[in-house]
């Protein structure tokens, strides 16, 4: 429950920050990248400092490369109003998601 009234939350927050900004992704923003991240520690725990330390830099390396479909998800929502706060937030969603795959696959080979 905390993620998604998080997600609500700072969909509203990024909306309106973009757009006092007049910045369709304002770089000063990261409450996409520590919800996305949040979603990855609920989700691979439990976890020791290794792996989720492994986790982070797995979605730093996702989130700051934007290979696709993380580049996909960036370019979709871009521009002002609802769309755009969705946008910010959703690009940081795929690069979760892209690093979960990766952990996931990891854990297949490796167990």
């Amino acid at each position: 429950w905390i993620i998604a009234l998080s997600t609500l939350v700072g969909w509203w927050a990024c909306t309106l920050t973009a757009r006092d900004l007049r910045i369709a992704d304002p770089s000063c923003v990261v409450w996409d990248e520590v919800l996305a991240f949040w979603l990855i520690l609920w989700l691979i725990a439990p976890a020791g400092f290794w792996a989720q330390l492994v986790a982070f830099l797995l979605f730093r390396y996702f989130d700051a490369a934007k290979p696709q479909p993380v580049r996909w998800a960036d370019q979709a929502f871009k521009g002002g109003g609802w769309r755009g706060g969705f946008g910010i937030i959703f690009d940081d969603f795929v690069a979760a998601f892209c690093t979960l795959l990766v952990i996931a696959l990891w854990r297949y080979v490796a167990g």
